[in-house]
């Protein structure tokens, strides 16, 4: 069954445009050009119930304004959505108790006082029941540890320790559904693991069907198997993570690891010459002139260890960036 259901989908913003100077400002007292913004252009996709879905793209791209649509946040100039059968942006009753979202740049915890207290708060709107409560609270607060924090106000807090309580909060209901915009912008590397970990697990103890926007690939190579790529408002690649490098045909990546400094003008030489640092450099080389290459290398250079690769994911999405770059 399906869970998301979106159907061309749009959005479209109005502005004014804005003369320079004095005389500018004196002139649109009278007449103000009207410019529109259209921010999502006719999306469409479906996602499954408890999968965990990669959405990618460029600031601007769209990524945000379309999880707004579908958190019921906003309304659509055009299109249709369904979550959980229900149309997001009447924010019925029954939806809002199944759906959270999450944004790295927004918060819903009161900043003077402590995290526990915007818990209790969810508790009585989602009239949640006591004992249920206590136990999905205590297993995130383990999970976390933030069992020293909670009498903490939200504002002490370091922005790691701010997310994961922004998560607890959105979690306590136990969501179908959970939007998550950039969830571990500005983490460091354990903080981004514990929330990995935690939305690994969603879909496995509670079903839960999570759609996840970032700009650390590491995230989504590590939660997703399907990525939704959008671009100018468009969707440009819908499909299995492996399948971003497609793009790249019959690449690969070789790496080269030196048991004695090379002159860099003797490997920038070399077709395919990528980068080097240290006693490391990277080659890219079309798949029929791998072979040829490192028996070349071997030979005449002082090669401690060799690793064949595929080209990085960023790679792929920045290809298939490109090639919509035009529409």
């Amino acid at each position: 069954m399906e869970a998301i259901e979106v159907q061309a989908l749009g959005r479209s913003f109005s502005y004014y445009e804005k003369a320079e100077g004095l005389r500018g400002s004196f002139a649109n007292l009278f007449h103000r050009r009207v410019l529109v913004k259209q921010a999502v252009r006719e999306v469409s996709f479906s996602i499954p119930e408890g999968a965990t879905v990669g959405f990618l793209g460029p600031n601007g791209a769209g990524k945000t304004t379309t999880l707004k649509m579908l958190a019921g946040i906003m309304p659509p100039t055009s299109g249709t959505a369904r979550v959980l059968g229900h149309l997001p942006w009447q924010r019925r009753k029954d939806f809002r108790r199944q759906m959270a979202i999450v944004m790295g740049q927004r918060s819903q915890l009161w900043p003077d006082l402590p995290a526990r207290e915007t818990f209790s708060l969810n508790r009585a709107i989602y009239e949640l029941d006591k004992h249920e409560y206590r136990l999905t609270l205590d297993e995130l607060v383990e999970t976390f540890g933030l069992a020293k924090l909670l009498p903490v106000q939200v504002r002490r807090l370091s922005l790691g320790e701010r997310m994961k309580m922004e998560l607890v909060a959105s979690l306590l209901h136990k969501p179908k559904v959970l939007f998550l915009d950039e969830p571990t912008i500005g983490l460091d590397l354990l903080s981004q693991r514990a929330i990995r970990d935690l939305v690994r697990t969603l879909a496995a103890r509670w079903g839960t069907t999570v759609m996840l926007t970032s700009h650390y690939l590491s995230d989504i190579e590590d939660l997703c198997e399907r990525v939704i790529l959008i671009n100018h408002g468009r969707i440009v690649y819908d499909g299995e993570l492996t399948g971003v490098n497609a793009t790249l045909g019959d690449r690969k990546t070789v790496h080269l690891d030196f048991s004695q400094p090379m002159e860099l003008r003797e490997l920038q030489n070399e077709p395919g010459f990528r980068a080097a640092e240290g006693l490391g450099a990277d080659f890219e080389l079309a798949r029929s002139q791998v072979r040829d290459f490192c028996q070349k290398a071997l030979a005449a250079w002082p090669v401690g260890d060799l690793t064949i690769g595929e080209p990085p994911l960023e790679e792929g999405i920045a290809r298939i960036y490109q090639a919509n770059e035009g529409e």
